[in-house]
């Protein structure tokens, strides 16, 4: 499997420039800052130009600067597969991962920019910030319960007014099968990251996104393409998202410029309901869905993510998982058919075992 790697950069220069010429996406000057405007509005309105551009400057990962980061080995003569499987209605486990903190970095798309995005809520990695590699991340603290779980995971920080809201305690994030035949995904690569969603799309765009579960969701109400307005004031409702993350890759590189084309969504196999990956992404990949929860209901008028609209919501995803754990929860749980808990435990098939001890380990 060949590809022309230099061509997508300059289409997306080339956009980016324009994109430049006619103003779109341009970052407010701090002048401009009206004092009584609340913080998190100025925050917002201060980063409203974070969009998934070329990358314009090196990083530990991409020394030259150009976006790509090449996989090593590079996977290639993979071919999809069409295969059915045996029946499992589930093949997934949870990572469980709380807060660390909140930052304006983003290492994917600003990597060694340190306050250049709008605020994120960061995850997993307790070091995550603007100059993150690989190295920085791999066998780093975590608030995974896994401790083999040093990646990265972040998203747009919520605010209500000016007051940050921050999910509590661990937050679901599901590693899955996307496709029909669940025993040809593999693990993540070392190093593998990208960006699910743009902080630019419209609310269509949004709504009609791949990754796009059940929307804003609190109380009663689903399927919200922004924020609902108002939730119902009990202490069981809180905010909640799902999406969904692309699972095919191109096997060839961790990055690419926009930090999205070596991914790519399942297609539906011709004649079937089957999903299967396209030719030119082959690699099954585990499909990470994040599922968050944020404590706020009630007026919801004021709630706003730190990158504007509630349709504005995406995320990123840096893995630095330790490879033999990441394999056996993969190997067990997905290629396996097992609904796993975070410890690789299936409640409704206790006989086929745990894959981590309670120290969530492997053995």
């Amino acid at each position: 499997m060949r590809s022309s790697p230099k061509r997508l950069p300059a289409l997306l220069l080339g956009t980016a420039l324009v994109a430049g010429v006619l103003g779109i996406g341009t970052i407010a000057s701090a002048a401009d800052t009206d004092n009584s405007t609340p913080p998190a509005a100025v925050a917002a309105n201060a980063h409203s130009g974070h969009i998934m551009a070329a990358s314009t400057q090196a990083s530990g990962d991409d020394a030259d600067g150009d976006g790509y980061i090449p996989a090593v080995p590079q996977v290639t003569d993979v071919t999809p597969s069409t295969a059915t499987p045996p029946p499992a209605y589930h093949h997934e486990f949870q990572a469980g991962c709380a807060v660390t903190h909140t930052a304006p970095d983003d290492p994917i798309v600003y990597p060694g920019q340190f306050g250049k995005s709008h605020d994120h809520t960061f995850m997993g990695n307790t070091s995550t910030n603007a100059a993150s590699t690989t190295g920085s991340l791999y066998g780093g603290t975590t608030t995974c319960k896994a401790p083999a779980d040093a990646s990265a995971y972040w998203m747009p920080s919520l605010y209500k007014g000016d007051q940050k809201i921050l999910p509590v305690g661990p937050q679901v994030i599901y590693y899955k099968a996307g496709v029909t035949d669940y025993r040809s995904v593999r693990p993540f690569p070392k190093g593998l990251r990208f960006v699910v969603g743009n902080p630019m799309q419209s609310a269509e765009e949004f709504r009609a996104h791949k990754g796009f579960v059940e929307g804003w969701e609190c109380g009663d109400s689903f399927f919200n393409t922004d924020i609902p307005a108002s939730c119902p004031s009990r202490p069981d409702v809180q905010l909640n998202l799902r999406m969904q993350a692309p699972s095919c890759w191109n096997g060839l590189y961790l990055d690419t410029p926009d930090h999205k084309s070596h991914m790519a969504y399942p297609v539906v196999k011709p004649g079937t309901n089957d999903n299967m990956c396209p030719a030119s992404h082959p690699v099954a990949l585990p499909m990470i869905e994040f599922k968050m929860a944020w404590p706020v209901n009630g007026d919801m008028s004021q709630v706003r993510l730190a990158s504007g609209r509630g349709y504005s919501f995406h995320y990123d995803f840096f893995n630095a998982w330790e490879e033999r754990t990441l394999k056996a929860m993969v190997d067990h749980c997905i290629v396996g058919g097992l609904q796993c808990d975070t410890r690789g435990f299936d409640l409704y098939r206790p006989e086929r075992g745990t894959v981590l001890n309670a120290d969530h380990r492997l053995p």
